[in-house]
């Protein structure tokens, strides 16, 4: 197959909206497991290989992992960027069904509108990730209502369902850990990201379960999945300062924490953060450049299946 026709699904709670390009043609299914098998078996006899929809949340989970499965070609893109080809366009008007084709046109104008797609274990693996971090905000939650209350019924329903949030992240975590360790190659994965300093078991389980593309992108790609790449700004003489944004937030903060404790060791990047330190770098950009570094060094080991070796 090749990219000559392409589909850009609009999601809604109860329905997709599905466009093609560059026929034209629109149509609708319903948000369900009969309306996404409906939906893969009409997109392959249509001929469309690559399918791109807006990331706006768990309603297209299923539809991805579907469509994944069939052997297509799916991008989840950020709804920004397809706003902008809208405004680029000179349009105004906003259906789902006038959404539905301009993400299909998107599909097919982008070149990097598709990347690959996690395995079915993978989505299970994120899921159980996302769930523990559930867990661990409603725990926090109620640790600070507990501080806060000057009732005694009060704060013994806040110990309550503190202790039962404790054994249930627990549970999650135990159940992940064995998912993450169930094959020798996620084994392996495992070891070789703990040998990087810095990064523990915590890290390297939040690497794995959502970043599962490491190893499989190039230095830039993976470092702007992590929310870790610089964005210059610049303008005719006016050059402001290159921030980071976007990427998955999750990760940006496990690896900072892999930063804080790296940047403590010699064996680690201690000497590269008194360097930028000196050269008047800001903690905080000290720290993410070397966050950076990791999980750079992280999906370049991943890639030649070597451990962390510290540069000369």
């Amino acid at each position: 197959m090749t990219h000559a026709c392409a589909a850009g699904v609009d999601v809604g709670r109860d329905f997709f909206d599905v466009g093609l390009a560059p026929s034209g043609q629109v149509f609708r299914t319903a948000n369900g497991p009969g309306g996404v098998l409906a939906l893969v078996e009409r997109l392959k006899r249509a001929g469309v290989s690559k399918v791109v929809l807006e990331s706006i949340g768990g309603y297209a989970a299923r539809l991805v992992r579907a469509l994944a499965e069939a052997g297509f070609e799916v991008g989840v893109i950020d709804p920004k960027r397809i706003r902008a080809l809208r405004i680029a366009e000179g349009k105004r008007a906003k259906t789902d069904r006038l959404d539905a084709k301009l993400i299909a046109r998107f599909a097919l104008i982008m070149q990097d509108a598709a990347r690959p797609v996690p395995d079915a274990k993978a989505f299970e693996i994120r899921a159980l990730s996302t769930r523990r971090r559930q867990l661990v905000e409603m725990a926090a939650m109620e640790k600070v209502r507990l501080k806060q209350t000057l009732d005694e019924a009060v704060a013994d329903s806040c110990r309550q369902m503190i202790a039962i949030l404790s054994e249930e992240r627990a549970r999650v975590e135990g159940r992940l850990q064995a998912e993450l360790l169930a094959t020798a190659e996620r084994a392996g994965h495992a070891k070789l990201l703990q040998t990087i300093p810095g990064v523990g078991p915590a890290v390297s389980m939040t690497l794995l379960a959502d970043l599962p593309e490491l190893g499989r992108l190039d230095r830039k790609a993976i470092a702007s999945l992590a929310g870790l790449a610089p964005h210059p700004n610049q303008s005719g003489t006016r050059t402001a300062q290159a921030r980071i944004a976007g990427g998955r937030p999750c990760v940006r903060a496990a690896l900072y924490m892999a930063a804080v404790s790296a940047a403590r060791t010699d064996k680690g990047f201690k000497a590269e953060y008194q360097a930028m330190r000196q050269a008047g770098k800001p903690a905080k950009v000290a720290l993410v450049a070397i966050a950076r570094k990791i999980v750079v060094a992280a999906n370049s080991m991943l890639k030649s299946n070597q451990p962390w070796i510290k540069a000369s």
